[in-house]
């Protein structure tokens, strides 16, 4: 044929017609893998600065971490980090993210920051991002900043609308901060910092961010309520709160305390629905988990004093976007490799665009907040 005629299909390779090695007669030899014993790395000599004594060292700074050691980790990771070559970004990466969460158990937590916002700026794809995200997380939550913990699972929910376990977070967090918000000196509440007591969201809020059914029960705190029938010690005081406040103030902190309500209420709605779609695809423990999450779920609605038609009103909103298809494309989406400008415009910039987003529907069918409260005024009157 002339030059030329194969325009689809080119030429084919020379390896196609070679012939295949013979094969030797005889048994084949047995496979033997390597046995390595349980923290083998300890007794491994660490001389040179090559990848496998840099490796040994990082296994033996994960294993310090695991054991509460923070400052021996935190010691093995800084003594490898500047010898790592440029070209293993990876481990960089890694290292740096164990050195921060190191630093969050000493209580550096500024040190800690300037390596997230460090990992924040060299990130390339959703991944990196997201690991970041819940670094960040982490940080502000042993921070106990209220503010900048619910920030941060915004971001994390704009980049993974349809994992529970970030509603199920943000759910809490907001919980925290109808507490706060319900303090009886307002001073008190500027002067924390939307800084939350409860100790169960503490517990809750130490969890690295990982999708783990057996963390979640952790972040719905049992005395966490917002019922206008709570507990008569906490009612007694509120209600001298009210009563000793003035009058605007008293309104403006009351539909502040309402709308902070309706959020977590819309947070908790939204986990369930999630883990009601992801419950066909479970078996087992799994399963077990999910059903025992959701009925935890709906025993903290009842604390809520909306009605039945609110909560059917708030579960069509936050339900809208639960299609089948639409979630596969999320779950299954492959790691989108972009720039840093590309991923920072994947995440919302504030809560008030995240909250626009997700609670204005709400809002605008709830009806007018403050005149809700004003109806809760009168009744505690």
């Amino acid at each position: 044929m002339e030059t030329g005629c194969w325009p689809l299909c080119g030429e084919f390779e020379d390896s196609v017609f070679e012939e295949r090695p013979e094969r030797r007669p005889g048994p084949l030899a047995s496979y033997r893998a390597k046995h390595c014993e349980p923290q083998w790395f300890h007794e491994e000599t660490v001389d040179g600065d090559d990848a496998e004594a840099l490796t040994i060292k990082k296994f033996r700074g994960d294993l310090a971490y695991r054991q509460g050691e923070y400052q021996k980790s935190l010691q093995e990771y800084s003594s490898i980090f500047e010898k790592l070559p440029p070209t293993n970004f990876a481990m960089k990466r890694d290292v740096q993210e164990g050195q921060a969460r190191c630093l969050i158990h000493l209580g550096r937590h500024r040190e800690a920051l300037e390596i997230a916002t460090s990992l924040e700026n060299k990130a390339t794809n959703t991944d990196h991002l997201t690991t970041v995200l819940y670094l960040q997380f982490a940080i502000c939550s042993s921070l106990q900043n209220l503010e900048k913990t619910i920030l941060c699972l915004q971001k994390l929910i704009s980049l993974h609308p349809f994992n529970p376990w970030n509603w199920g977070r943000l759910a809490a967090a907001y919980l925290d901060l109808g507490l706060a918000l319900s303090a009886p000196s307002p001073s008190s509440y500027k002067e924390t910092g939307f800084v939350s007591s409860d100790k169960t969201a503490n517990s809750s809020f130490s969890h690295s961010g990982k999708d783990c059914l057996s963390c979640f029960p952790e972040m719905l705190p049992a005395d966490s309520a917002f019922s206008v029938e709570m507990s008569s010690s906490s009612s007694q005081e509120n209600e001298e709160a009210l009563k000793n406040t003035p009058n605007g103030v008293r309104e403006d902190r009351g539909a502040a305390l309402l709308e902070t309500q309706m959020k977590a209420c819309a947070s908790f709605i939204r986990t369930r629905l999630l883990l009601q779609f992801a419950q066909f695809q479970q078996t087992s423990f799994a399963l077990e988990k999910n059903l025992r999450t959701q009925q935890e779920i709906e025993d903290k609605m009842k604390e809520f004093s909306f009605k039945e038609d609110t909560l059917l009103l708030i579960a069509e909103v936050m339900g809208e976007d639960i299609i089948p298809e639409k979630i596969k494309d999320e779950v299954h989406t492959e790691v989108k490799c972009v720039g840093s400008a590309v991923l920072t415009a994947m995440v919302i910039a504030s809560s008030e665009e995240f909250e626009d987003k997700w609670f204005r529907k709400i809002k605008d069918c709830f009806g007018s907040i403050e005149n809700q409260f004003h109806t809760e005024i009168e009744i505690l009157a």
